[in-house]
């Protein structure tokens, strides 16, 4: 029992990490939604898999979904809408496939001006990659000199 002459002590209320569930259960963290609202990662990944092998919007999908890059399957509507954006920013061209089997697509190349914006994202990703370990390092000394 607590001495009288000593006052009480709380433990400050820790928030939650996952502040709540998307609409498939899966968490949403504070500050950050699974891909964003305008599904920031998608940009940067389509960029990088177009300058790499080209393609067309089912496949990016396909690499998009073997990544992990979402919570769960990749909208193929979501990268068809970053293709044409990117396409209409100049970044990317499109031509219809010369396939004969199966049903016709349009198949994707980057620009000059789509590897000078993929350039770009490297460098944000970079900087990113450098504050993860920022905090992961902050996270590390916080753990190993916590009392107790």
């Amino acid at each position: 029992m607590p001495d009288e002459d000593e006052p009480e002590t709380t433990e400050a209320a820790i928030e939650p990490i996952a502040s709540g569930c998307d609409n498939t259960g899966q968490p949403v963290h504070r500050g950050w939604a699974p891909m964003g609202g305008r599904r920031r990662w998608m940009e940067p990944f389509v960029l990088a898999m177009v300058g790499a092998t080209g393609g067309h919007g089912y496949a990016l999908q396909a690499q998009l979904d073997e990544l992990g890059i979402s919570n769960g399957a990749v909208d193929v509507g979501q990268v068809y809408r970053t293709l044409r954006d990117l396409e209409e920013a100049g970044q990317v061209v499109s031509t219809w496939s010369s396939d004969r089997v199966g049903p016709q697509r349009r198949d994707y190349v980057l620009t000059e001006s789509g590897f000078a914006a993929l350039h770009e994202w490297a460098a944000v990703m970079r900087e990113r990659t450098r504050l993860i370990a920022e905090f992961d390092e902050l996270h590390r000394r916080v753990h190993l000199e916590r009392p107790g």
